[in-house]
Order: structure tokens, then sequence, then C-alpha cells
């Protein structure tokens, strides 16, 4: 595996893949992997002769008071993780490269990233939004994989490539949980046992809502039930929302819809999302 810190032999690399004919998949990450990055690993192993996985912890989608200093970096073991899992090319930029100095540019997606977590972390999406066009100008990948956890990321960067006429396929890779149902995370290690398990809760009151509004249950009525269970389970809750799949925007009859929810345990943010079954709604 080649480990490149420079846009030259970044693009040195991708150049000769190209040449030769073949596909290549971007993986891009904040480093600290687990399990649900390499399932994206593998996805992306599947999908191209070729993976690039990025390692950048991106100050530009944290806020003033957010974890940026104490973000997880496990640059030697990721490393180690990448190469085994036969990953081709780590991409590490510095700071320096992504946003040299004097930078001015920003891009946003709006509507799309202004609800939810947008409306909870302002301007969080445009640092997404910025990094990720970066990303796929410096690798400029036929398909790139990203997991369904983060939903919201996943429809503000289908968005922009759309927007911007980006020849690059994105996929999203399904969310990979613990055995009982947490989603997995890197922001996972500040658990602490006692919130660790509380915090399934999240995943188990997004469920409960999700099966009772599948079976044509009043979905005010259950996305309440599901605040209740989160409350009593500790939780401070952002947001439990019922929207539209693709839009985030209000679920219609009809449309795929996805639960979506984010609260903090613990001094924790999490995150998590399911798609509900129905189509009736209304």
């Amino acid at each position: 595996m080649q480990t490149v810190r420079q846009p030259a032999p970044l693009r040195e690399a991708v150049a000769a893949w190209r040449a030769a004919g073949e596909r290549v998949a971007l993986v891009p990450t904040m480093g600290a992997l687990h399990d649900g990055h390499m399932a994206l690993v593998e996805a992306a192993k599947r999908a191209a002769e070729r993976v690039v996985v990025s390692i950048f912890v991106n100050p530009k989608q944290f806020g003033p008071n957010e974890d940026l200093a104490k973000y997880p970096r496990k640059e030697l073991a990721d490393s180690r993780m990448l190469a085994a899992a036969g990953v081709d090319l780590l991409w590490m930029p510095p700071v320096e490269v992504m946003y040299p100095e004097g930078f001015a540019t920003n891009i946003s997606v709006s509507g799309i990233s202004e609800v939810l977590d947008g409306a909870h972390r302002p301007g969080h999406f445009d640092g997404v939004a910025t990094v990720v066009a970066k990303l796929f100008h410096q690798v400029r990948p036929d398909i790139a994989l990203f997991g369904e956890k983060d939903w919201q990321q996943l429809a503000v960067i289908r968005r922009l490539v759309t927007d911007l006429n980006l020849d690059i396929e994105i996929q999203g890779v399904p969310t990979q949980r613990e055995d009982d149902g947490l989603a997995l995370s890197s922001r996972n290690v500040y658990l602490v046992p006692e919130d660790r398990a509380r915090a399934v809760a999240l995943p188990r009151a997004l469920g409960v809502a999700e099966r009772a509004i599948a079976k044509g249950g009043d979905p005010e009525a259950a996305l309440a039930q599901a605040r209740e269970m989160l409350t009593a389970a500790g939780f401070e809750i952002d947001y439990v929302a019922l929207a539209d799949a693709e839009t985030l925007g209000e679920p219609m009859e009809g449309r795929p819809m996805r639960l979506l929810a984010a609260a903090r345990i613990g001094g924790t943010r999490l995150i998590d999302n399911i798609p509900v079954t129905t189509s009736d709604y209304g």
C-alpha cells in the first residue's frame, strides 16, 4: 500500500491506473477506523480494481465547541488495517495541503444542509461539502463510498454530485452495528461503560417508532414514544424526525422515508437512522 501526503504522487498513481483501464474507488474517512469503515473498503474492492482511502480530520466540519482537538487519531493502527485489507493507496494530506494559506472557497448545498444536523451544527455540511469536493478533485474516482449511518451527509453529497455534474457514482453502504444494535462510530470510544450500556436505547427507540409507523400508526405518536424512550435512558435529544429519504423534507405518500435521530449521552453525541418500510403515509 502506498501512503501519499502530497498531490503530485497521488495524481501519478491514479493516472497510471487509469492508463491501464482500471476503475478507481474512493473511501473518504477521518480515521479512527472500525469495522464500519472496513465494510466500505470491502464494498470498494468489489466495485473497482483500485481502492484509495483518505484520512483527513477536517477542521471545517467541526463547530467551535465540538470535539476537533480530542477526535481520535490512530494513524499507525489505521494504516496497518488498510494495508491488511488490500487498499492500494492511503491519501493522508496535511491541513496545509487541503487548506493552504489564504484559503477562501466554501461550497454550500442549500436546503438539504440546513435541516436536522445542519440546524444543530451550523456550517457543518459546508465543511463536509467543501472537503469532499476537494477529495473528488484530487482523487478523481469513478465511485465513492459512504456509510449510511450519516444519512444526511450521504444525501448532501449526492445532491452535490448531481448539481455539479460530477461523473462519480455515489454508493451508500448499510450501517454496521454492534451485536446489541448500536451503530459503529469512531466516537463510541468516548462512551464510559454505563453510557455505552444506555446508548443502545437509540437504535431501539428508532426501531419501535419504525414498527409503529409501518403498521399504520400515527407518526407523531411514534416519534413522541421514541423521544420518551431516549429521555428515560438519559439522552439529551437534538432531534428525532421522520423525513423524505432523498430530500430530508416532509415525508410524502409513495416516497421512501427515513427515521433519523441525534442525541447526547454522557457528553457524546450519537446519530442513527433507519428506513421506514411502508409507503402509506398521510
